[in-house]
């Protein structure tokens, strides 16, 4: 039982942190842009397919660098000529583009790598152990990952509150007018800042490529679940991301782990059912996939601004 519990924590984090690395640059949009982009998962997808093809040629560790700066240049230029147009016709006008482009990406993908998944792999180096536990190794790369995406909060959280950047972008989200009579160029800034969540979108997609599948539905497979993550942890939250992420990662791994029927759950309690029944023979796996939009529906009604929102929403 404690070998369960210990590496259901483990993966649970895990699963967690790759859950926030994708869902900050979808915060650090909102929050900074007000735009929500449904086609985030995909440029984290875009991330993954780049590295699995750069790998082939330069190695890992340069595609590590190389596939988010290709991935944010992307994400530029969908700005600069695509969203930007559409801006001015409202938020509903920017959710149908985002959605369209998703579907997009998604064909150029199947289009180029195949309708099969990739054998996209982490290098033999970090498939060392990293420790082992009840005789069971655990990969230097899962560490590394860990380590990526808790670097990576820390580094956008100082970024958004302590930087002169962070505020001069909050402050021309609101005032942009007045932001651009000091003389800073605000849509190029706006085009940076898109960019930029692009670029963690695509490093999120280079980490967690080789530890999930690298294949034309990751993208449609983790999407609705890092839109669960922003609402949940509140709408341009960053730590509240942070949080709402490993609350998903963790219920659902140990759902999972654990695997026992509602039958025997309240047997366990006090209550005389059977456990094979159709309803309480349904088991924790079977309900582990709901369990992010569960928490969705809960959070909404209860706590409508979510973990760490700061607003309502309307």
């Amino acid at each position: 039982m404690l070998e369960v519990i210990v590496f259901s924590t483990l993966n649970g984090v895990l699963y967690g942190l790759l859950l926030f690395m994708l869902s900050s640059g979808l915060t650090l949009i909102f929050s900074m842009m007000g735009v929500l982009n449904f086609a985030h998962a995909s440029f984290y997808m875009l991330g993954a397919y780049f590295a699995y093809s750069l790998g082939m040629h330069v190695g890992f560790w340069p595609a590590l660098l190389l596939s988010p700066l290709l991935v944010a240049a992307i994400g530029a230029v969908v700005e600069r000529y695509g969203l930007r147009r559409v801006h001015a016709n409202g938020h509903v006008a920017e959710l149908l583009f985002t959605f369209g482009l998703a579907y997009v990406i998604d064909e150029l993908v199947r289009l180029v790598w195949g309708s099969v998944p990739v054998a996209y792999l982490a290098p033999e180096s970090m498939q060392a152990p990293l420790f082992t536990l009840f005789g069971t190794d655990y990969s230097l790369f899962r560490g590394v990952a860990m380590l990526i995406a808790i670097l990576m909060f820390a580094a956008l959280w100082f970024l958004l509150k302590k930087t002169r950047v962070g505020m001069m972008i909050r402050a021309a989200l609101t005032h942009g007018q007045m932001v651009g009579h000091l003389g800073h160029n605000v849509p190029r800034l706006f085009m940076g800042v898109f960019g930029f969540g692009c670029a963690l979108a695509g490093l999120a997609g280079v980490i967690g490529g080789p530890l999930l599948n690298t294949e034309p539905g990751m993208a449609a497979t983790l999407g609705p679940i890092v839109f669960v993550v922003v609402v949940v942890g509140g709408m341009g939250s960053l730590p509240g991301a942070f949080y709402a992420s490993l609350l998903i990662g963790l219920l659902q791994t140990f759902f999972v782990a654990i695997d026992v029927s509602i039958g025997e759950m309240l047997n366990t309690v006090g209550f005389s059912v059977d456990p094979y029944g159709e309803v309480t023979g349904i088991t924790l796996a079977n309900i582990a996939p709901m369990t992010p939009f569960i928490l969705l529906v809960l959070i909404l009604i209860f706590r409508p601004r979510g973990l760490m929102g700061e607003l309502e929403y309307e």
